[in-house]
């Protein structure tokens, strides 16, 4: 066939998966195993007339999988992990948790300088399940094939069902339905992974052992400000506090004072911001004190926010007296604003220090140790898919909690392991709670969810003393579920 005659007639897409084998480890810890990288391609049925006439590709999914040499897959557990945004490609939980290779960027206060190093994690997953690190399209080197719109799976509901269906693809052709399952997600992570565990168990008859929700957000209206919604405005309070202990504008014990504030932000605060102007000058006052007391904020400030102080400008008004602005994504981090008189945050000082070493790590280490070649651009945690759509939730809460609930119900052997930052300025510890407590479950079922608590932020593993606990807190969930099975 000619040039011209294959110009009119491109190629179908095909998977350009990429095979190679490591260890880690030594003595009795070493691991030896098996990495697959590349794109493999989702196709759907079409249907013409009523009639099936075959499958059209309609995108290429990125993934990285890490397979244990010699394991019997009968028993072996398999983990299926993936970050949020939406936007972001899996490379957090990839090289800063889960995965057998990882990124050393230091932490707060002490960031280790570019270029940046890659070394073996022992305390790797991959110690007790296989895994699958998936970038959802637009994220990573996911596309969309020709003919298709990324548009069209820029939202809710197209996410979940292409991750479910490569989900679904990868356990057939690797022959895995028999295996223990995890979904591990991160922020929206969490959302997409308590959806996705709901519909893998309804659309395909595949039921999870486990999720383990690291940083969870199952309600987005206990975390978005928006007018006439008072329940952020509680649910960030603990988190605030916790901020200001790091900070040196709170004194006593950490968890001790986070206490205090959960009991404040649950009891008379919640009920102070119920009442309104309804509130006498001596109540008002006495909310705007202990508010100060606990957030290390002005009275005065407090007074003037309407005890309604949101999370950007309580990172822009906490450290004003150095000059600096805290971060969102770990609010230990501080950086310098340009404007000294902003009343909210400018910049994330938190998620301009991770970008960096993580970008880095991931397109040097899938080059030159996983051998997987492309001029396409890696998308780290991009913006390319805004505005991100919720159609199947118009004129209702955007949650997902009927979904975790529902799965649980099907599936009674579903275990949650829920992980959790005090210094998580995006899914705040709190809010996390609410929306667990209102799960609409037995108190049997109740005693299958877990929860883990790390003085760090949304990537707690940024933190060194934090990861190494949180590593094994996950090892053990996804070991003692397994052993159930």
């Amino acid at each position: 066939m000619s040039d011209e005659a294959s110009s009119d007639h491109p190629q179908s897409p095909t998977d350009d998966l990429v095979v190679t084998t490591h260890q880690i480890g030594s003595g009795r810890s070493k691991l030896n195993y098996t990495a697959t990288t590349g794109r493999v391609v989702l196709r759907e049925e079409v249907i013409t007339d009523g009639k099936f006439t075959g499958h059209q590709p309609r995108a290429q999914i990125f993934h990285t999988s890490y397979v244990l040499d010699d394991a019997d897959p009968a028993t072996r557990p398999v983990t299926f992990a993936f970050n949020g945004g939406p936007g972001s490609s899996s490379v957090w939980l990839h090289l800063g948790l889960l995965g057998p290779r990882r990124v050393i960027m230091g932490d707060a206060g002490e960031l280790a300088p570019p270029p940046y190093k890659i070394e073996d994690n022992l305390e790797s997953l991959l110690a007790v399940s296989d895994l699958v690190f998936i970038d959802p399209v637009t994220t990573g080197f996911s596309r969309t094939t020709e003919g298709h719109q990324a548009d069209d799976f820029h939202g809710y509901g197209r996410d979940i069902e292409s991750v479910s269906e490569f989900v679904r693809l990868w356990t057939s052709r690797n022959g895995r339905w028999l295996s223990p399952k995890y979904l591990a997600g991160e922020s929206y992570g969490t959302t997409r992974a308590a959806a996705l565990a709901a519909r893998l168990a309804e659309n395909d008859g595949l039921y999870v052992n486990g999720l383990m929700l690291i940083s969870s957000v199952l309600d987005l209206g206990s975390v978005h400000y928006s007018e006439g919604n008072d329940l952020p405005y509680a649910l960030y309070f603990p988190t605030f506090t916790a901020t200001a202990h790091y900070h040196g504008k709170v004194s006593g014990r950490l968890r001790t004072r986070v206490a205090e504030a959960e009991q404040f932000a649950a009891g008379d605060l919640w009920v102070g911001l119920g009442r309104g102007n309804r509130l006498s000058v001596t109540e008002r006052s006495d909310l705007v004190q202990r508010y100060s007391a606990l957030t290390g904020l002005d009275p005065e400030y407090v007074d003037r926010a309407d005890l309604r102080v949101t999370l950007h400008a309580f990172a822009a008004e906490l450290l004003r007296d150095r000059g600096q602005v805290i971060g969102r994504l770990d609010m230990r981090f501080a950086g310098w604003p340009t404007d000294h008189n902003g009343d909210h945050m400018e910049y994330d000082p938190s998620h301009a220090a991770i970008t960096g070493p993580y970008s880095a790590a991931l397109n040097s280490y899938v080059r030159s140790e996983l051998g997987y070649s492309t001029d396409v651009a890696y998308n780290i945690l991009t913006p390319k898919v805004q505005p991100w759509s919720y159609k199947e939730f118009e004129g209702e809460s955007v949650e997902v909690a009927t979904s975790l609930t529902k799965a649980m119900r099907a599936n009674p052997h579903l275990r949650v392991h829920v992980a959790c930052g005090y210094y998580d300025g995006a899914t705040p510890h709190f809010a996390a709670e609410h929306v667990f407590a209102h799960l609409k479950l037995p108190e049997q079922a109740r005693d299958r969810i877990e929860w883990a608590y790390y003085e760090a932020g949304h990537m707690m593993y940024v933190h060194e003393p934090s990861r190494l606990q949180q590593s094994a807190d996950l090892a053990k969930f996804v070991t003692e579920t397994s052993a159930r099975s």
